[in-house]
């Protein structure tokens, strides 16, 4: 059935193993966001002028993270849970692979030549606590956010896709957050309670501003790539456990 787009619109199940023209682009771009986060931004604190308020630190991974969910969002939204589902396996697959090797590399003896096992060490060395609060909130976070979302889609019957977009990373961020800090800094050398709740919160609102803020690219992306595809995915009838890759 075509809806007022020109879209067919379908159930999930209708899809299932088919094949679709830019679904893997965006599984690539979701995959290399969040290596990115974690290379690139886990390892820096930043700092930012506040008009009122003077410098105000914050994680450099910020500037990736979130667009993780924004291209979540685009994935069940346009594909649907399962495919989103799958995605997020191979992000999560990706991230511990990367964690596992650079392990591997900080650990292997140095050349005598090469002076900069320090800095090597510093920029991929990596907590492991740190590393399993991550790995376990992104995981968390980002099935509850797909989930959200396309049960959400359901209920507004594929109208207001801000609504959805919005909520289900206000749910998503808010796990992810709620998991992460404490798992990662409660009880920490140098982290007060009222420290890790500041961050959690801090965190979230910043994350969940994002969105917000990238909500018209979202719009542009998602309608395209509906166009493009030539349907649009509703998840009735789906099996939402997320223990599970096949689509």
């Amino acid at each position: 059935m075509a809806d007022g787009s020109g879209l067919k619109t379908v159930s999930a199940g209708e899809v299932a193993g088919g094949h679709f023209r830019y679904y893997d682009f965006v599984m690539a771009a979701f995959v290399a966001i969040i290596l990115l986060s974690n290379v690139l931004g886990a390892g820096k604190v930043a700092v930012v002028n506040l008009p009122g308020i003077g410098l105000w630190p914050f994680g450099a991974g910020i500037l990736f993270f979130p667009i993780s969910y924004v291209i979540g969002d685009v994935l069940t939204e346009v594909y649907g849970y399962a495919r989103a589902r799958r995605v997020i396996w191979a992000g999560f697959v990706a991230v511990a692979f990367m964690a596992f090797m650079s392990w591997v590399v900080v650990a292997l003896p140095p050349s005598p030549d090469w002076k900069n096992q320090a800095a090597y060490e510093v920029i991929f060395g990596q907590v492991p606590r740190i590393v399993f609060a991550s790995m376990i909130a992104f995981w968390a976070g980002e099935f509850v956010n797909s989930y959200v979302l396309a049960r959400m889609k359901i209920w507004t019957r594929g109208k207001h896709l801000w609504t959805r977009t919005i909520g289900s990373t206000i749910a998503g961020q808010g796990v992810d957050s709620l998991i992460f800090y404490p798992l990662a800094f409660l009880y920490a050398e140098g982290w007060t309670n009222d420290l890790v709740l500041k961050v959690l919160i801090t965190q979230w609102v910043l994350k969940v501003s994002w969105e917000v803020l990238l909500t018209p690219v979202t719009y542009l992306v998602v309608n395209f790539l509906k166009r493009r595809e030539g349907v649009d995915v509703f998840d009735e009838g789906t099996d939402f456990t997320p223990f599970k890759a096949r689509v």
